[in-house]
């Protein structure tokens, strides 16, 4: 993998070729954060506030007991945080503790449409995301609810495998988790369902049936 590291990274990129890079990667430490019983198939080292040593007994599982992450600056390769950010009171802090321990990594969010259709986030999630392309930048905004959710996270699932780009942000990093906060709250109202899926579904609709 050929890695820049003398400037700060964001880009988007895809769960699979993460993995692909990993797979390759035999002697990096990896560590992922918050990710209850799904940790990534190649962390060495697993982090959760639930305790799950008895679940990984084959990995090096360490419980979280504050928001400071138990680990020395850069002591990993690479770091996941896949679905955690948006759950973090201190976002801010967060971001910092992910570059302090490690120099490079990839995070999974899901975008607004998916946040406001599913159920278990109404009351779970506390922050927006988004990903400014033209500025390379992580666009983080208060939660606001514009619809009423409609679906379980199981059918979000579902739903992932043809229309992942408008669902879910998958995000490679290097050295700097490049963000700014923005306030909806000034514009904020409500849409009706249509809207939305006009706005996020209709280009994935045209490509499929065209």
């Amino acid at each position: 993998m050929n890695i820049t590291l003398d400037k700060k990274l964001i880009k988007r990129t895809s769960k699979s070729h993460i993995l692909s890079i990993l797979s390759e990667e035999k002697n990096w430490k990896i560590l992922d954060i918050g990710c209850g019983y799904s940790a990534n198939e190649f962390a060495t080292t697993i982090c959760d506030v639930q305790d799950l040593s008895e679940f990984y007994k084959d990995k090096n599982f360490i419980k979280l007991e504050s928001k400071n992450l138990p680990f020395k600056d850069n002591e990993f390769d690479f770091v996941i945080a896949s679905h955690v950010l948006e759950h973090v009171e201190d976002f801010k802090f967060f971001i910092s503790e992910l570059e302090r321990v490690s120099n490079k990594g990839y995070i999974e969010l899901p975008t607004k449409l998916e946040d406001n259709l599913v159920f278990e986030n109404k009351k779970d999630h506390l922050w927006h995301m988004d990903f400014n392309d033209v500025n390379s930048k992580l666009i983080i905004s208060k939660k606001l609810q514009f619809v009423e959710p409609i679906l379980t996270v199981s059918m979000a699932h579902k739903l992932r495998k043809n229309f992942k780009s408008s669902l879910i942000l998958e995000l490679y990093w290097e050295n700097k988790i490049d963000y700014d906060y923005k306030n909806d709250e000034q514009n904020y109202e409500k849409f009706s369902l249509l809207t939305l899926f006009r706005k996020f579904f209709s280009k994935k609709i045209r490509s499929i049936f065209s």
